[in-house]
């Protein structure tokens, strides 16, 4: 018997999807947040690219703000969010695989999950991974991890239109508080071909002062 394709247990759920659109975005961010601003930069949306967002990683909000950003109903395109396989257990792991989300060993991850990542971004999909592997609460300083680089290399492969974009999010308050603000900040665009020469360690470092620039702006940009 045929085995059942990847896209089959990650398929959006389309009446989920649009339940939970409108529940996040209609309701909790505009009753929890009293302001939000979107930083642009001159960012605009690249048109027939594969797209993975790198953004830096402050809270459990980061993921609903993101997708309120560069979501459907901005881009057209879901935000395939790459978890870490505790984030897909239980109840949450039942919404969040219905929603689009996929879970990825960090350390040692499989094929299967590689071989749908990849698919995703040769779909020109819109994958989102947070390089720094973690909620990274107070900023401090981390070693990106190594999966991003790799992905979009072996991506490369199959599609030369890869574009990766550093986003940086702050908070008003750390954690995030009631009737607080937030803020998205938009780096360039970066196109993985011209970066097919680096180290994994000279790109991270190159991600990493480009994801930093960009929180730094969003930062001031909510009084801290």
């Amino acid at each position: 018997m045929k085995k059942k394709s990847l896209d089959i247990w990650h398929k959006i759920n389309p009446a989920l999807g649009f339940i939970a659109m409108f529940v996040t975005q209609d309701i909790v961010l505009r009753f929890f947040f009293r302001k939000k601003k979107i930083l642009n930069n001159g960012f605009s949306i690249p048109i027939n690219s594969s797209i993975i967002l790198a953004p830096t990683h402050r809270s459990r909000w980061d993921g609903l703000i993101l997708t309120m950003a560069m979501g459907r109903r901005v881009t057209k395109k879901d935000c395939r969010f790459m978890v870490t396989k505790s984030e897909m257990r239980g109840i949450q792991g039942w919404f969040l695989k219905r929603l689009g989300c996929f879970s990825i060993n960090q350390l040692s991850p499989s094929l299967s999950a590689l071989r749908y990542a990849i698919d995703l971004i040769e779909k020109k999909e819109q994958l989102v991974v947070f390089p720094e592997g973690k909620i990274n609460k107070y900023g401090k300083k981390l070693i990106l991890k190594e999966g991003l680089y790799r992905l979009a290399k072996l991506a490369t492969k199959k599609t030369t239109s890869i574009i990766i974009i550093p986003i940086g999010i702050a908070y008003s308050k750390v954690p995030p508080n009631f009737r607080g603000e937030f803020c998205l900040s938009f780096g360039e665009p970066l196109l993985m071909n011209d970066y097919l020469n680096f180290t994994i360690k000279e790109f991270n470092i190159f991600l990493n002062e480009n994801m930093i620039q960009q929180e730094e702006k969003a930062l001031k940009n909510v009084g801290r």
